[in-house]
């Protein structure tokens, strides 16, 4: 079965398809991961939260993200204090909003956990990410990183 690629790209009149269901779900998973919610009309959920904090505090020492004193804000409520580095089965964790938005999103995935880690020296969140490949009971595993914007 083709999956369709994403970013979309069309040749020749037609989208651009692969057959490797991994191919497409990392493609996919990974424009979730990048996407800030409340940025697209159609689905202002749709993204993950962590990309909303790019202009908060960053306590490295202590793993969280922190607000200004400006008061509160719908899109950060509730984020503040959750721990970056953890797993998907702590809820005080960015790793639980991602499979959230992961399993609400890409239907292709069952079973998800994530793990998130935080290296300090390096500025880099490094994110894995498991489940169960639902047409073919296969296991799927994605690895990526993300910088650190302070």
């Amino acid at each position: 079965m083709s999956q369709i690629s994403i970013p979309l790209n069309i040749k020749k009149g037609r989208l651009v398809t692969s057959k490797k269901v991994t191919e497409a779900i990392n493609s996919y998973v990974s424009m979730l991961m990048r996407t800030s919610r409340h940025i697209t009309s159609i689905d202002p959920e749709f993204g993950f939260v962590f990309n909303n904090l790019k202009f908060e505090n960053f306590n490295e020492k202590e793993g969280v993200v922190s607000g200004s004193d400006s008061g509160s804000n719908s899109l950060t409520d509730g984020l503040y204090g959750k721990k970056i580095s953890g797993t998907s089965k702590n809820l005080n964790t960015f790793a639980a909003e991602l499979k959230e938005a992961i399993s609400q999103y890409e239907k292709r995935l069952t079973d998800v956990s994530v793990n998130m880690t935080y290296i300090r020296e390096e500025r880099r969140i490094y994110m894995n990410i498991k489940g169960t490949i639902l047409a073919t009971k296969e296991p799927y595993r994605y690895a990526t990183t993300i910088k650190v914007w302070h």
